[in-house]
Order: structure tokens, then sequence, then C-alpha cells
């Protein structure tokens, strides 16, 4: 059986959220949980960013397909690829917050290539790793297709989509079982014109429900 791994992109880890989920006399039980006994990095960044990664992080848990392990790989600023279900605590988030989000920056792009490598080093010539991020610019895909070459792929949908579409689409997708169509990276046309929007999510249940 061929793999499919999916590369989610970072939620912010400096932004008001994260502030709000780190702040140290926050009682909500997200925030309770992460000062003790820590959170799973997806539920953190769920919170943190809302609706993309939560689109991202359903999506993958309903299509990947791996020998060993979830088959998901979360990029962590400073910290390089960790599963969904690693536990953080705040010093991890903090450290994450500190760490710029480009390919100039040493304590980014050096964990997230050496991470690349040893993730490439383990596939197969069938097996595929798809990037749920942005596309349109070189933070994620310049670092990784140096590693990946033609094995990493994007859903061609994501062209000209924002983040909130790119994050209702694949929450639709992954409650209707329905797979992407998904292209090489190299190569593509990674930007295009805005798609039409997405029907409400509430109204598009509906609809399925009806149907």
């Amino acid at each position: 059986m061929s793999q499919l791994l999916f590369l989610l992109s970072p939620a912010r880890s400096d932004g008001r959220r994260a502030q709000m989920l780190a702040r140290a006399g926050a009682e909500f039980p997200l925030a309770v949980r992460l000062r003790t006994a820590g959170l799973p990095l997806g539920e953190a960044f769920a919170f943190m960013s809302g609706l993309y990664f939560r689109g991202k992080l359903a999506y993958a848990r309903a299509f990947a397909r791996a020998h060993a392990g979830t088959g998901i790989h979360v990029i962590a600023p400073g910290f390089g690829l960790l599963d969904p279900d690693h536990e953080v605590r705040v010093a991890d988030l903090q450290r994450m917050g500190e760490v710029g989000v480009s390919p100039d920056s040493e304590g980014y792009r050096g964990p997230l290539e050496r991470d690349a490598a040893q993730l490439a080093a383990g596939l197969a010539a069938d097996d595929r790793v798809v990037l749920l991020g942005s596309i349109a610019t070189d933070k994620y895909f310049g670092i990784l297709e140096g590693r990946l070459g033609e094995r990493l792929v994007f859903p061609r949908d994501f062209v000209g989509r924002g983040d909130m579409s790119r994050g209702g689409l694949m929450l639709r997708c992954a409650a209707e079982g329905r797979e992407l169509e998904t292209v090489p990276v190299a190569g593509a046309i990674r930007r295009g014109p805005r798609p039409p929007r997405l029907e409400p999510l509430r109204r598009h249940r509906a609809s399925l429900a009806r149907g």
C-alpha cells in the first residue's frame, strides 16, 4: 500500500488567540490543561487558528494512509515536524512564537529541513506527501520541495483560495469522504483567480441531509 502523508502548516503562535491560551491567569479549560498536563499540538493549533487548522486536521485524519503512526506531520516553528498528538506546554508555544516563519530564519529552516529529509528517507517512489498550507509563497514549499521533490503535492482547489475558504473546503470534504485532486508542487501554477465562495457550512449540511 502506498502512503498518503500530510504536512500541515502551523497556526500563529504569537497571535492574539495564542496569547489568550498561554496567559498565566487564564481559567478556561484549554488554558488550564496547557499549563498543567499539556495539550496535543493539534488541539492547541486548532484553538489558535480556528476554522483553517480544524479543516486541515480533519481532512488529514480522514485520508492519511501510513505504514506507522498517524501519517500527519505539523510544521512547528523551531521544532521541525511534530505529530498532531504530540503534547506541548506553554514554553513550547512561546518558543514557536519567537521563531519567524521565513525561509531566511535558520531557527525555522534548519529543523524543518532536518525533519523533511528524515521523512523523505522513509518514502517509496509511489508515496505522496500532501502539503496543506499556503502555496503562494516559499515559506513552506520552497524548503520542502528540495527534500521531497515530485512526491510533494497539494490540492489543486487551493489555488486562489484564502485561509478560511481552504479550511471550509477541507471540513466539507472530510465530512463527505471526498478526496481533493492533488498535483505536484514542482512546476505547478500556484496563483490564480479566486473561485466562487463556498456555501455556508450550515446550509451545506442541510442540503446534504435533504439529498
